[in-house]
């Protein structure tokens, strides 16, 4: 039951009309029928239909000229034709003229359903990915990728060569580094920026769905199987399908993609039709895939095929020089969206991130700025204020030595004491009569620190 569907209905005879509206009504689509292809043109000039079914041979014109006039008016609107006399020559003009099917008479109401479901699914695609589109072709310019770092300035040079190809891309790298980011940055940046950017995260899909989520299935496949589907490959069809997480793929079906690569065609499951792509594949995974090979558990024609160009994305703790200008670019996005002032980070905080190891990455960056400016009340972010695993490590790992250019002794030993104060408040769960027992300190003397530190009381 599809209700938010709206269908026009182009039909002269007026008891096959009405018969059709009544049907196609209680199977729960928003239903208007028209006698004449001059009145359907007045009523598509004023209303959005997501389908117009018409008959060809109308009095007044054919189903070809509605079929023309609505492509130039409405293109994401599905049409389908019907005629009591088939011809082949007139399929394939309707066809080429951009006709969803065409179908004969008298009609199968059930088959009709079939159609009708599937030209709303592909119209529901093809939104998602205008949608997608409108909102992502700005954000994944190479200008938006941020890193200023020479590794990172390497890997701009190389996704600028890999834009002028059609090749398939393997990217590689830990969790959290950005891969989609960076593979949508290619597919926007290509010659197939304006077709469909389709992502398939290759682990999150139970192994009994997966091969119907890639490559779709027919009415009866499977048990649960009602209707076609359309898989992700026929709906990246022209554009660029990304398969995260591609070292997960079972066996068996590492062998059918194996095939659609080789030969550019799939088949459906439960049907031995032969359907043709043309799509980029961009894979990706953060596990060695040459070593899975070896323990056999990843077919290594499959990894040639995906491998012909690798793109390494480092880690977040092997440039450095980048934690600076992105903890500026989430923190500007965090204000912003929580509608507060720009935050800023003191000296210390920015090294306690800066030496951190960010086994998370980038994402563990962004949800931790996000933490930082949902729970901080001031405007300047200091060591204190970040989570107490990020600080432990920077000050575990900082020396306390006088220098010839001197240290600031006072400040230091006041470093030293929020840390230690910091720590035992929260494993005293907030307690501070608990955290000054293990400080071995009163609790008084605790309050006093606190207050003369600048600590939230």
């Amino acid at each position: 039951m599809r209700p938010n569907i709206k269908i026009l209905l182009i039909e002269d005879d007026q008891g096959t009309r009405e018969a059709l509206l009544i049907l196609l009504k209680a199977s729960g689509f928003t239903m208007k029928g028209c006698a004449s292809g001059g009145e359907a043109l007045e009523v598509l000039s004023g209303e959005r239909f997501d389908i117009v079914i018409s008959d060809l041979l109308l009095p007044d014109m054919n189903g070809i000229d509605i079929l023309t006039q609505v492509k130039i008016d409405a293109p994401r609107t599905e049409v389908i034709l019907v005629t009591g006399h088939a011809s082949a020559e007139t399929a394939v003009q309707a066809m080429k003229k951009g006709a969803y099917d065409y179908i004969t008479k008298p009609l199968n109401i059930d088959e009709l359903r079939i159609i009708i479901d599937k030209a709303v699914e592909k119209g529901e695609l093809l939104s998602e990915n205008v949608y997608l589109k409108k909102q992502l072709r700005d954000k994944y310019e190479f200008d938006n990728i941020i890193g200023t770092s020479q590794p990172m300035q390497q890997l701009f040079s190389r996704m600028k060569r890999i834009i002028k190809t059609d090749s398939t891309v393997l990217i590689l790298g830990e969790s959290g580094t950005g891969k989609e980011l960076v593979a949508k940055a290619i597919h926007f940046n290509g010659s197939r920026k304006e077709k469909p950017f389709v992502a398939v995260n290759c682990s999150a899909i139970p192994e009994n769905l997966l091969e119907s989520e890639l490559f779709g299935h027919v009415k009866g496949a499977f048990t649960g199987a009602v209707r076609e589907k359309i898989g992700k490959f026929e709906a990246a069809n022209l554009g660029t399908i990304f398969l995260d997480e591609i070292g997960t793929l079972p066996m068996h079906l590492q062998t059918k993609l194996l095939r659609v690569l080789q030969e550019q065609e799939l088949e459906r499951v439960g049907s031995n039709r032969q359907i043709k792509l043309d799509v980029r594949v961009i894979s990706a995974t953060n596990v060695n895939l040459e070593e899975e090979v070896k323990r056999g558990n990843f077919r290594e024609d499959l990894f040639y095929r995906l491998n012909v160009i690798p793109v390494l994305i480092p880690p977040l703790r092997e440039r450095i020089e980048d934690i600076l200008p992105l903890t500026k670019h989430f923190l500007q996005k965090n204000c912003r969206a929580m509608q507060r002032p720009i935050m800023h980070l003191e000296k210390d905080a920015l090294e306690a991130l800066e030496a951190y190891p960010w086994n998370g990455n980038v994402r563990e960056l962004e949800n931790i700025i996000e933490r930082i400016v949902a729970l901080t009340e001031g405007d300047v972010i200091t060591l204190r204020d970040l989570p107490a695993n990020v600080a432990k490590s920077y000050l575990d790992g900082a020396s306390i030595s006088v220098t010839p250019s001197g240290i600031d002794m006072v400040q230091t030993i006041n470093e030293i004491e929020k840390r230690m104060i910091g720590e035992a408040l929260q494993l005293a769960g907030g307690v501070k009569a608990r955290a000054a027992v293990m400080l071995s300190i009163n609790r008084t003397t605790l309050v006093e620190k606190m207050r003369r530190l600048g600590m939230q009381l």
